[in-house]
């Protein structure tokens, strides 16, 4: 009787162990988006007249809960099977604006904890980075970017997050670069200071750890083969042994983008990881970047280009999404 009570307690304990193996690993959802001036009514930086009621664009607060409703939409129908795990977003006003964002029916079941820092930005806009429970926070702080050696002068933070998804480490930076207004040459070089301060902290992490896993992501204002990004951080493509790759640089190359003007296309919002998220253990990249772009968000231009639907052009109000299209991409064990 005993020999039979252990053949059956073995029996049971080896289906268990082969049912728990052959389940499979969920897949975690990790997005960037550039949701084009998520302001509030309020004034509140100095530097947001325009979003006000009064303000030349009319924003009152309908127009600012009609933006929240379709940010949500987007995010919560990028996969309608899950919610994303890590949400990076760029052109915030505060963390007001996130929290409200992530209390929209759509993505409340998410119970979003929102990373967050103001930046010394002169127009009062930062990034944010908002994670499920799924991410489990270790730590949270700002990168500061000079544009002197003096560190006088000063522009936009990145936002370094670090926590434990699915027992990895995760080593998170949110960016958004300086923009090309009043010209790509003459900005470049505050692109560039954004794009060596963080090569410094990731050679860092990298020189104590080959295999950290490091995910960078935002709006750089420039493309995967522009100086800023390819060379100065050194985010080469796919299948190179650059210590950093941009898994968006393939849908680049094929002429696609995140950003549309004048009927030109841009890859300003990217994904850099480090290699061992392409072929490390534990956590790694299902395939590349994706660009989320379905024909809902978009309007049609005069050249019959489906382009991403915006919020405002100008002083007009179009009731749209944001004049990006947000990316990404999974991990899975």
């Amino acid at each position: 009787m005993k020999s039979t009570s252990k053949i059956l307690f073995s029996a049971i304990a080896l289906s268990l162990i082969i049912f728990v193996s052959c389940q499979p690993t969920k897949q975690a959802l990790i997005v960037s988006y550039n949701v084009e001036n998520l302001f509030d009514t309020i004034s509140n930086s100095g530097n947001d007249k325009d979003f006000i009621p009064e303000g030349p664009k009319k924003y009152d607060t309908e127009k600012y809960y009609t933006k929240l409703e379709n940010l949500a939409k987007v995010l919560s129908t990028i996969d309608e099977k899950q919610l994303p795990d890590i949400i990076g977003l760029t052109e915030i006003e505060n963390r007001q604006v996130v929290k409200d964002l992530t209390e929209q029916k759509t993505l409340s079941k998410g119970n979003y904890h929102i990373c967050h820092f103001d930046s010394p930005d002169p127009r009062g806009i930062d990034v944010a980075l908002i994670h499920t429970p799924n991410f489990k926070l270790i730590k949270e702080q700002i990168v500061p970017v000079y544009t002197d050696e003096n560190k006088r002068y000063r522009t936009r933070d990145i936002l370094y997050v670090k926590g434990i998804l699915q027992k990895d480490t995760l080593h998170l930076f949110v960016n958004h670069w300086k923009s090309r207004s009043g010209g790509a040459e003459k900005t470049e070089p505050r692109r560039i200071s954004s794009a060596l301060t963080l090569r410094n902290v990731t050679d860092s992490l990298l020189s104590i750890n080959k295999n950290t896993k490091i995910i960078i992501m935002g709006d750089f204002n420039d493309n995967p083969n522009n100086t800023s990004l390819h060379s100065a951080l050194g985010a080469g493509k796919p299948d190179t042994d650059s210590a950093l790759i941009n898994i968006m640089f393939p849908l680049f190359d094929k002429g696609l983008g995140t950003h549309n003007y004048r009927d030109e296309w841009s890859m300003l919002d990217n994904f850099v990881v480090s290699q061992s998220i392409i072929k490390g253990k534990g956590l790694r990249a299902v395939g590349n970047g994706i660009i989320f772009s379905p024909e809902w968000i978009c309007y049609k231009t005069n050249k019959g280009v489906l382009a991403p639907a915006r919020s405002y052009g100008g002083q007009r109000y179009f009731g749209g999404y944001s004049d990006h299209f947000p990316i990404y991409f999974y991990l899975k064990k």
